[in-house]
């Protein structure tokens, strides 16, 4: 028993151990397999997705102010809980960038990670820029936003103008691939909340037909699609009390401007808003559905606002002619409309002079600063007939144009700010004020040396006169080595004298708070004198001294005798 318990198979061990063997290494491999699918899986679902913005316009603060209002201050909280820190902000330079991260409802979950890339200013040169940032993959997820500061409401049209044909060279220049993209893109946008299966805010609903019946496109609208989703933010609210109280703005002025751009957007089927700093709007909830990020826990409905004129929110495809003109009577939406049209056809975007570039070289400094009063001058009626961007700004005038304003200005003694002109600006017209100054100058100095000569000549004739009437021993002295030279070492003199007096100006001084002229009273001095004092006599000139008129001394001795009989008695 013990030997049929020991005994076993060879074969059967091998066989088994051979085929065990096989099934352990396919077993390995489908399990390497299944873990590296269930990694991979878990990897996409981890993994964010990522949203580009394109900030255009604004400054270094501005844009920063649009970054927290964008990450609000739980989105912060959340980072200092766990640890995180808060991501840098890189915008001094040509293109910023920075991102965050946006939250569910709960601060739990991530539901997505936005780029932000930040152009301040619409250069030509800058266009190189924005180019590799959109890429067919990146322009589904890509949205521009556009920045306006209410303290200059009256450059918005001409701002907004520059950047547009910014994008639109840059758009232009991009693959076919990327231009079948942003058609598909605008596609999309153009149905939404048009009674379809999609809301303004971008979700979307089980429709109630089998057949989606959208409205169709009313007049001004979607006329000029740029590609990608365009968002027009206007921050800095509440300085539209300053101008309504500094600036005498009335509500028609803020509904004119208003009306403007509603006007202008739509054409592009772009959303619009106002924000102030430190406090709540719909900003967040703007972007983020503009970008279709939409919290999985709670929703925050889109909601338009055109009544509040500090809280102004148009969503895109809610607006229309009809809802502009409801806003003030009088204004004239086709003539807009048409208008920007003609802005737009503008080839290429201003270039923005830098000052600090002109005058470098000193031998062309006359020429740059001809050319930029040039430019300057012709800036101010580039603009072609019926533009939108000359009807704002003669609706919105700029209040640093107007003279009233300006001596209501200096009027005030707390007033701090002081507005300077560009330096090369300024030193062109120093320039020719200087040069004015110079030729006066070399007018002056001609007629001056012709009065010199003229009384060289009168003075060398009245000399040839008095050297007719010299004494023998006069004229012996003058022919020799003494007084004959000395005269010609003082006229040298002289003449050298004149010459730096020309050169250095007049020589005056302050008495007694009045400005006199040194030369001028030396000489009235002198003329006085000559004209008080007779000529001194001497043996050698008694020709030329008129002989003086005897006084009659017996009318004299009679007067005197006169008065002397007059006096009254003596006192006793």
């Amino acid at each position: 028993m013990a030997a049929n318990t020991n005994r076993f198979s060879t074969y059967t061990t091998v066989s088994v151990g051979s085929g065990t063997g096989s099934d352990s290494k396919n077993g390995g491999d489908s399990k390497k397999e299944l873990w590296s699918s269930m990694l991979d899986s878990v990897a996409s679902a981890k993994r964010l997705p990522e949203k580009n913005i394109l900030v255009l316009g604004g400054t270094v603060d501005s844009q920063r102010e649009f970054f927290e209002s964008l990450s609000n201050n739980e989105v912060r909280r959340t980072l200092d809980r766990y640890g995180h820190k808060v991501p840098p902000v890189a915008n001094s330079f040509a293109l910023g960038y920075t991102y965050y991260d946006v939250l569910d409802a709960d601060q739990e979950d991530t539901l997505a990670r936005i780029n932000l890339y930040t152009l301040a200013s619409p250069e030509p040169a800058f266009a190189s820029l924005l180019q590799p940032l959109l890429t067919p993959h990146s322009i589904p997820n890509t949205l521009i936003v556009v920045l306006l500061d209410w303290s200059q409401p009256w450059k918005w049209m001409r701002q907004l103008r520059e950047w547009i044909l910014l994008l639109r060279t840059v758009l232009i220049s991009l693959s076919n691939e990327c231009k079948v993209t942003m058609e598909e893109v605008m596609m999309s946008w153009r149905d939404r909340g048009r009674g379809g299966g999609t809301h303004l805010d971008g979700t979307t609903t089980a429709p109630s037909t089998d057949v989606d019946v959208s409205l169709p496109l009313g007049p001004g609208e979607w006329e000029d699609a740029l590609g990608l989703p365009l968002c027009l933010v206007c921050q800095n609210a509440e300085k539209m009390e300053y101008l309504e109280k500094t600036q005498s703005w009335k509500e028609e002025e803020f509904d004119v401007v208003l009306q403007f751009l509603r006007t202008v957007l739509l054409k592009h089927g772009a959303s619009l808003i106002y924000t102030t700093p430190s406090t709540s709007s719909q900003l967040p909830s703007l972007i983020h559905s503009s970008l279709g990020i939409h919290s999985l826990l709670k929703k925050h409905p889109l909601k338009h606002n055109v009544i509040d004129r500090d809280k102004i929110c148009v969503p895109p495809n809610w607006d229309s002619w009809g809802k502009v003109r409801v806003l003030r009577e009088g204004f004239d939406v086709e003539l807009v409309s048409n208008g920007w049209t003609i802005d737009l056809d503008q080839p290429s975007p201003p270039a923005q002079r830098d000052p600090t570039t002109h005058g470098e070289n000193d031998q062309t400094n006359d020429n740059a600063n001809e050319t930029d009063s040039e430019e300057e001058d012709g800036d101010v009626d580039a603009d072609p007939e019926g533009s939108t961007v000359a009807l704002y700004e003669s609706a919105v005038q700029d209040p640093t144009m107007d003279a009233l304003q300006i001596a209501g200005r200096t009027s005030h003694s707390t007033e701090l700010e002081v507005e300077t002109a560009q330096t090369q600006s300024f030193l062109g017209q120093q320039l020719k004020i200087l040069e004015a100054f110079r030729q006066k100058g070399d007018e002056a100095g001609g007629s001056s040396r012709g009065g010199e000569d003229n009384n060289n000549s009168s003075a060398s004739r009245s000399s040839k006169l008095a050297s007719s009437k010299k004494m023998p021993d006069e004229e012996e002295y003058s022919n020799g080595n003494g007084l004959g030279q000395y005269a010609g070492g003082s006229a040298s003199r002289q003449q050298a004298d004149a010459k730096v007096l020309e050169h250095i100006g007049p020589v005056q001084f302050n008495i007694g708070g009045i400005q006199v002229d040194a030369d001028d009273m030396v000489q009235r001095l002198k003329d006085r004198q000559t004209y008080t004092s007779p000529e001194p006599y001497s043996p050698g000139n008694e020709s030329l001294v008129e002989e003086a008129p005897q006084m009659d001394s017996e009318h004299l001795q009679a007067f005197f005798t006169g008065l002397m009989n007059k006096r009254g008695p003596s006192p006793k």
